[in-house]
């Protein structure tokens, strides 16, 4: 599969959440950084998510805002 966005970041599922309408997923990315992402309970199930499976973060963002 290809992708338009560049941001890709390897890592394996930590932690999952399942809320009434969202999941949230924990993704270990390495070097202590961690990635919280949160789907749709659909696509949760489509997927089948597990804790332990390895998982890319995709990330595309038209925006970075940094503060101090």
């Amino acid at each position: 599969m290809k992708l338009s966005a560049r941001n890709a970041l390897k890592g394996k599922i930590e932690k999952i959440t399942k809320g009434a309408v969202t999941t949230t997923i924990r993704i270990d990315v390495g070097h202590g950084i961690h990635i919280t992402s949160s789907i749709t309970n659909e696509a949760a199930d489509d997927l089948a998510l597990g804790v332990g499976d390895d998982v890319t973060a995709i990330i595309k963002a038209s925006d970075v805002i940094v503060g101090k």
